[in-house]
């Protein structure tokens, strides 16, 4: 069974940094994954906030290129994203995705952007 546990989330200020990890685990081969990293704001949908593919390619949301970027380790099962620059309307609930066959997720990590 495959598990994807995310970590890093917190409380920051407007300007901050925070980095976000995704630990995979399990029966899996992770180089092979497309991986993700989506958000859920409070009454609304979940939506994509960077994909990292098993070749390297990557996509951002709009409105976080530039600020935002995802990583991965192959070599320790986890996929990162690096968020500079936070912005209050960055708070969400924040998912890790990996996508082959079918799509797994995390439990989700809160960040909080707040003065």
């Amino acid at each position: 069974q495959v598990q994807l546990v995310e970590s890093g989330g917190g409380l920051v200020q407007p300007g901050g940094s925070l980095r976000l990890s995704c630990a995979v685990s399990g029966r899996s081969i992770f180089s092979w994954y497309t991986m993700g990293w989506y958000r859920q704001a409070p009454g609304k949908q979940r939506e994509l906030v960077a994909t990292l593919t098993s070749g390297g390619s990557t996509n951002y949301a709009d409105s976080v290129k530039g600020r935002f970027t995802i990583s991965r380790d192959n070599a320790k099962n986890t996929v990162y994203l690096q968020m500079t620059s936070l912005k209050f309307e960055d708070t969400a609930v924040y998912y890790c995705s990996a996508a082959l066959s079918t799509v797994l997720w995390g439990q989700g990590t809160q960040v909080t952007v707040s003065s």
